[in-house]
């Protein structure tokens, strides 16, 4: 299992990486745009990467190439609200391409899904940090050198805990 921790720290086994969380914290009572990390546990349902910024990453996950009309609604006004959209689209949305590298490689968080409920928040990602670990909007962010270290060793059931 895969922690996240309050103290802005992710164990896996034995290792621990700086990552960085909602700029509000971590909350069990989340809402969309409130910047806060949903506290509980979660599994990874999809995998993204840039091709043109990463090499094939060595997983058991299996990675989707990003392109450029790829983009995740966080509209909860949409019938698409917290789900992969193509672009262009007139409801509010996160792209996947875009020119910082924070979204080269993608892991969608089985937050708020089956059902998704309007409103509770969307779009919750692990991905790559910037450069001081500046907070998310919601979502959790590694080093690319420490996401990739934990990609070679987790697997679709791997379950990842905000706490």
């Amino acid at each position: 299992m895969i922690k996240v921790l309050r103290s802005r720290f992710l164990t896996f086994y034995s290792d621990k990486f700086k990552c960085s969380i909602g700029k509000n914290g971590i909350s069990k009572n989340k809402i969309e745009g409130d910047l806060k990390t949903p506290k509980g546990i979660y599994r990874i349902i999809q995998c993204f990467y840039r091709s043109d910024r990463v090499k094939i990453i060595k997983s058991k996950l299996k990675f989707i190439p990003i392109t450029k009309n790829m983009g995740w609604c966080d509209d909860p006004s949409s019938k698409n609200y917290n789900q992969l959209i193509k672009l262009p689209n007139t409801f509010s949305h996160e792209k996947f391409f875009i020119k910082e590298n924070i979204y080269d490689v993608i892991l969608v968080l089985n937050y708020n899904m089956n059902p998704t409920i309007k409103n509770k928040g969307s779009a919750i990602f692990i991905h790559i940090a910037n450069k001081n670990y500046k907070p998310t909007k919601g979502c959790i962010a590694l080093k690319k050198k420490d996401l990739i270290k934990i990609l070679k060793r987790i697997n679709i059931k791997t379950q990842i805990q905000i706490k």
